[in-house]
């Protein structure tokens, strides 16, 4: 902090050389650096506080232990595979960074996915969006105490991540859309999992509320604490729950509607204060939203054509009956199950869940194992220098993640590779008004106003 009267222009006056102390206006003030080696600071984020007493006066915010050069690291792979990287953006909700670039990337090659594929997007983005406000939530609950919250919140969460590994194999790192299209279809029997476990998470919200809502301790905690109002926000860059908190009832999903958002029916919950309590409550609604939405999706998404349902075959076979020139591929295609530990690693329905353009969308196995044409495709994108060839342009697209706006820019000069990638992580915004929050606040306020930010390294730092 070089300004007047700081530390940097004062005497000090106490003893101790790890603690500073100095006499301004008549009153004695503290430095106290809370972080970056701090539970509550994720080990990622070093706030130096000015205080008098408890009460913070001033802070600056000290950013960047986890950079790790994402975007720089881009520019040197090819377009899919850049896919892996943005799963380690915002690591909570990663199958949201997934859906955003690849539309980024299409919206450059000006193409459009199957309807089938949409809506497995939109459905995967909001599983990702719940379990991204359990985590918030749970967390910053049992950073105050609230041990039982967070054991019923990482509950539900848990439930979640299994359907997450059920339709790709993971459950942090994703990577399971293609430019183009997805890695698989919806796995067998996810339709029925999915709704159990809907049912269970809104089951554990109702006990959640019973727990924090109308809890005193928790209200006096979080009531007018960290207060922003709308126009401060803004000026920040503010979205996301952190801005509906204030009153500002901005949600790309509505405001942008990309994908099938525009054909779901779905509210914006809003706040009036723009403090703690307000985040809570938004975020604890916006995951019943987003239950709406998923049942809505498993509801609506248009089924596989019944001649595409063939025997499955595993994908070694295949290849053995392909070599000896026994494999034919029937109108309807075999269904093949790759040779893989992992779960999700299916590939079901290539055709419904993929665009029909064989220059962008890697083709499915069966052909790969069986057809020269479809090797020589697979090979052509794979090769470097000769993978997917995007025109020459700049493109910018946005979509709703779990904490705002989250939007990729990208350059391209034509080659099978980005020559700039550019991330708007929401983020970033918000902890730059982090200092506005907590000022006038005391040191014990600073942990739930910073946990109401729900600050993700990966996406602050990139």
């Amino acid at each position: 902090m070089e300004r007047p009267g700081s530390v940097e222009t004062v005497e000090r006056v106490g003893s101790r050389d790890d603690v500073i102390v100095w006499e301004e206006d008549g009153r004695t003030h503290l430095l106290l650096n809370m972080g970056p080696s701090h539970p509550a600071m994720h080990g990622i984020i070093r706030i130096i506080l000015r205080l008098d007493g408890e009460q913070v006066v001033d802070a600056d915010v000290e950013i960047g232990y986890l950079h790790r050069a994402f975007e720089k690291t881009c520019e040197f792979k090819t377009w899919n595979q850049v896919i892996p990287y943005t799963d380690r953006l915002n690591y909570v909700s990663p199958l949201i960074n997934n859906v955003a670039y690849v539309m980024t990337v299409e919206k450059l090659l000006g193409i459009t996915v199957p309807r089938r594929a949409q809506y497995i997007r939109v459905l995967v983005s909001e599983i990702s969006r719940i379990t991204d406000h359990l985590t918030c939530i749970g967390a910053s609950a049992m950073e105050l105490g609230a041990m039982t919250a967070f054991l019923y919140m990482m509950k539900a969460r848990e439930w979640l991540w299994e359907l997450v590994e059920m339709i790709c194999g993971a459950r942090l790192t994703t990577s399971y859309t293609r430019v183009g299209g997805l890695k698989a279809d919806l796995p067998e029997g996810f339709h029925e999992a999915c709704r159990e476990r809907c049912r269970g998470v809104r089951q554990v919200l109702k006990e959640v509320h019973g727990l924090l809502t109308n809890n005193r301790i928790f209200i006096d905690r979080m009531k007018d604490v960290g207060v922003i109002d709308a126009e401060t926000a803004i000026s920040y860059g503010f979205t996301g729950p952190c801005l509906r908190a204030c009153g500002v009832p901005f949600d790309l999903r509505k405001a942008q509607p990309y994908l099938v958002y525009d054909e779901l029916d779905f509210d914006v919950p809003l706040g009036e204060h723009g403090d703690n309590l307000d985040r809570y409550l938004v975020r604890m609604e916006e995951m019943e939203q987003s239950i709406r939405i998923i049942e809505q999706c498993l509801q609506q998404i248009p089924k596989e054509a019944p001649e595409v349902m063939a025997p499955e075959m595993e994908a070694w076979a295949l290849d053995d009956l392909g070599r000896l020139g026994q494999a034919t591929i029937p109108p309807d295609r075999i269904r093949v199950r790759l040779a893989n530990t992992l779960e999700g690693s299916e590939v079901f329905h290539w055709d419904h869940v993929n665009a029909p353009n064989r220059a962008v969308v890697l083709p499915p196995k069966e052909e790969v194992y069986t057809t020269i044409e479809a090797l020589m495709d697979h090979f052509k994108l794979i090769m470097t220098g000769h993978g997917i060839m995007t025109p020459v342009g700049e493109v910018y697209f946005a979509v709703e993640g779990a904490n705002g706006e989250l939007g990729f820019y990208i350059v391209s000069t034509g080659q099978d590779r980005p020559y700039r990638i550019r991330v708007r992580g929401p983020c970033f915004a918000l902890m730059s008004g982090l200092v506005e929050m907590i000022r006038g606040y005391t040191v014990a306020d600073v942990i739930p106003i910073f946990g109401s930010i729900n600050m993700i390294g990966g996406e602050l730092d990139r």
